[in-house]
């Protein structure tokens, strides 16, 4: 009996050994995978304006009733990021406090902007008032969706403050919003173009250094 319960208790700790050493490497492997996927960046549409064009100034009203100009040079020096939202879009609302946020930290180099189309002029100002976005330019226009090929929401699109498109996209969630804003400092259009560049860059070190290497 005494033999039994002792050759049971050497197996079941055989087995914990066993299972933390697949642990261990299972965690090992996630920390690898974790290290080789790309950051995931908006997706940018291949329709539309392409970046690094010079946009087109377009002289729109905000639905304040103020005068905007979106597009081409600005005349403060500062880049504009444009975020298209719907109140039928249930992404748009919880996004909204993302980019507010976002936008501050850059508030030295950029401005923000909403933008929306649709003639329901009531369901937009209640809209911007549940947001609480009123000190923020918000334009209906239906054309300006049209030039840039807004097809799905929420999209955001930065123009620098030389009237060049800097990056666009769809946008979810932060990290989509500072992909864009990345895109503009590197100069790299989008988070796949960039880890193309990096593996390039890696795989002519390599090559480099195997021809060093080689008698």
């Amino acid at each position: 009996m005494l033999e039994a319960l002792l050759i049971s208790n050497i197996v079941l700790w055989v087995l914990v050994i066993v299972l933390a050493l697949l642990l261990f490497a299972l965690t090992r492997q996630v920390g690898i995978l974790h290290e080789r996927v790309a950051p995931a960046g908006a997706l940018q549409p291949t329709s539309g304006p392409k970046v690094g064009e010079l946009t087109e100034a377009m002289n729109l009203t905000s639905l304040a009733g103020k005068a905007l100009t979106i597009g081409g040079p600005d005349s403060e020096g500062l880049a504009s990021f444009v975020l298209f939202i719907s109140p039928t879009c249930p992404v748009c609302k919880s996004l909204v406090p993302t980019a507010l946020s976002l936008v501050r930290s850059e508030a030295q180099r950029m401005r923000l902007l909403f933008a929306s189309d649709g003639d329901k002029l009531e369901q937009h100002k209640q809209y911007v008032e549940d947001l609480g976005i009123a000190d923020y330019p918000y334009v209906l226009s239906e054309m300006l969706g049209m030039s840039y090929q807004v097809s799905k929401l929420p999209f955001a699109l930065l123009i620098g403050s030389d009237g060049a498109l800097k990056s666009k996209g769809l946008v979810n969630t932060r990290e989509h919003m500072e992909s864009l804003i990345d895109a503009m400092d590197s100069g790299i259009a989008t988070v796949q173009e960039y880890v193309g560049a990096q593996n390039k860059s890696a795989n002519t070190a390599y090559k480099s250094s195997a021809m060093e290497q080689s008698p």
